[in-house]
């Protein structure tokens, strides 16, 4: 089959049913303990599944978990691969024997509703590093279950720990950051508790979702290891870079700064590292949310030298030729296209073409319905069954937020729809959940009806992103027995 011509648009079998989600980033969990730092892969977040389970929902939606970059933010990763070492539990660890039970316990807790980086690593870093030491006096590197573990993942593993060494060298001087084992140990570590959540979660009909972004960062283990399949110039910089052009809301459009992918490169590899890396993300995850996928139809290319993204050109990419290779290795591809931003009839046929549902925003659909196009598509009454339906996502304010925003004619406009008898957060979590999309997935802070401080991140602002935490007295019974309600009514409850 040519990879012009349409592909079979099946769709995955976890794709078809009527299903209701929740999108909550893991370092957003509360701790046991409600301490300081970020939530993580060990009891909390097993805690959370549990609630998810008693509440009907079967699909938890997380934010890309790769180690994070500037500012903290799960969109600028260092690897495509690697897992953030910061999600790794002490709990666990000390439940493995690696550390003693007292390790787990944390500093003063103060209930802040925000999650401390700087905190988090100050106090994680010396257990980790005293869980490694553990781990070589009992001979760990020689075990089976580590030897496996090692040999899976070679094609990626070495690269990172090479990388990380560097890093720490560079930034911290850590002794232990200067060894290639003790930042195996830990991606070792996070993936034994990585399968332990799945395995969980499995049990309890929830499927995890994850999240790959199209685009690697310029200083990234990626970049490091193949700069061969990046567009960059003699002394290793970006020679363009990732961006969208100026809109209505960025006068400037955003400059990414990403590199650009050296496609040549990637054909005549077969796509292979592209491949590796989504096979990667299948083994942690069972449905994977694709970020910017008109990027593989066309891509805004920025000059490497530009201070915005004012001057640029839009470059085609051979995005059905990658889905077609993926296609092959996977069958229907459990991918959940992000399709938002600038949609071609090209980008919508690619879509369906490979049986991938698309997203819709509910916040989006109460804008002004005089425009040339008439009411927005983003309208429940308007959502095609192949859809994931959003209040809002990551980059979005709460709805709580998002409705003080409002003007009194948009007010009017979404009462009007949605009704006065529910809070705003409440009648948007209602119109998700009873629209045509087979998918629906509402953000931890709306079903908690929180407001604008909650937002997890505003794009273009450089801080303050990303820190939202979830208190541990929020993931309440009640809501719970809402919730299932609500799902019951409208044919979401799982069946798998």
């Amino acid at each position: 089959m040519s990879a012009r011509m349409p592909t079979n648009p099946s769709s995955h079998p976890l794709l078809d049913a009527r299903t209701a989600g929740v999108l909550l980033h893991p370092t957003s969990l509360p701790s046991r303990q409600g301490a300081v730092g970020l939530g993580d892969l060990g009891p909390g977040a097993r805690k959370f599944v549990d609630w998810m389970s008693s509440a009907g929902l079967s699909r938890w939606q997380m934010l890309p978990v790769g180690p994070v970059g500037k500012g903290n933010s799960p969109y600028s990763g260092l690897s495509s691969f690697a897992i953030e070492p910061m999600l790794l539990s002490i709990e666990d660890l000390a439940e493995d024997g690696l550390l003693p039970k007292s390790a787990a316990r944390t500093p003063n807790a103060d209930d802040t509703g925000r999650a401390s980086w700087p905190e988090v690593r100050r106090w994680k870093n010396p257990q980790i590093t005293r869980a490694f030491e553990t781990f070589k006096a009992k001979r760990g590197f020689g075990s089976a279950g580590y030897r496996r573990f090692q040999r899976v993942n070679d094609h990626w593993l070495t690269e990172w720990c090479c990388f990380a060494v560097e890093q720490s060298t560079k930034h911290t001087g850590d002794d232990a950051g200067g060894d290639l084992r003790f930042h195996a140990f830990i991606q070792y570590q996070l993936d034994r508790q990585w399968s332990r959540l799945r395995a969980h979660a499995r049990r309890r009909h929830v499927r995890l979702v994850g999240d790959l972004p199209i685009f690697c960062g310029a200083d990234s283990a990626d970049v490091a290891g193949h700069p061969e399949l990046f567009r960059l110039d003699r002394a290793g910089r970006p020679s363009v870079l990732t961006g969208c052009p100026p809109d209505a809301f960025t006068r400037d459009g955003q400059l990414w700064g990403h590199p650009h992918y050296r496609w040549p490169n990637h054909r005549r590899e077969g796509f292979s590292w592209w491949r590796r890396r989504v096979r990667a993300t299948l083994d942690r995850f069972d449905l994977v949310r694709v970020d910017h996928f008109i990027g593989f139809v066309q891509a805004f290319e920025i000059p490497g030298d530009a201070a915005n993204a004012r001057r640029g050109r839009w470059r085609r990419t051979p995005g059905r030729e990658l889905l077609t290779a993926l296609q092959a290795d996977l069958g229907p591809l459990p991918f959940l296209a992000e399709d938002l931003g600038a949609v071609t009839p090209e980008v919508t046929r690619l879509r369906q073409d490979f049986g991938l549902p698309g997203m819709r925003i509910l916040q989006w659909g109460f804008r002004d319905p005089s425009g040339p196009d008439g009411p927005s598509k983003d309208l429940p009454q308007f959502h095609p069954a192949d859809a994931v339906v959003y209040p809002g996502t990551h980059d979005n304010d709460t709805v709580a937020g998002w409705w003080r925003s409002l003007d009194r004619q948009s007010r009017e406009r979404f009462t009007t729809y949605a009704g006065e008898h529910q809070t705003p957060s409440a009648s948007m979590t209602r119109l998700a959940f009873t629209s045509p999309a087979r998918t629906a997935i509402v953000q931890m802070q709306d079903l908690l009806e929180l407001g604008r401080s909650a937002r997890m991140n505003v794009p273009g602002r450089p801080r303050g992103n990303w820190t939202w935490r979830m208190r541990r007295v929020e993931d309440s019974r009640s809501l719970a027995r809402k919730l299932h309600g609500l799902i019951a009514m409208s044919g979401r409850l799982p069946t798998d």
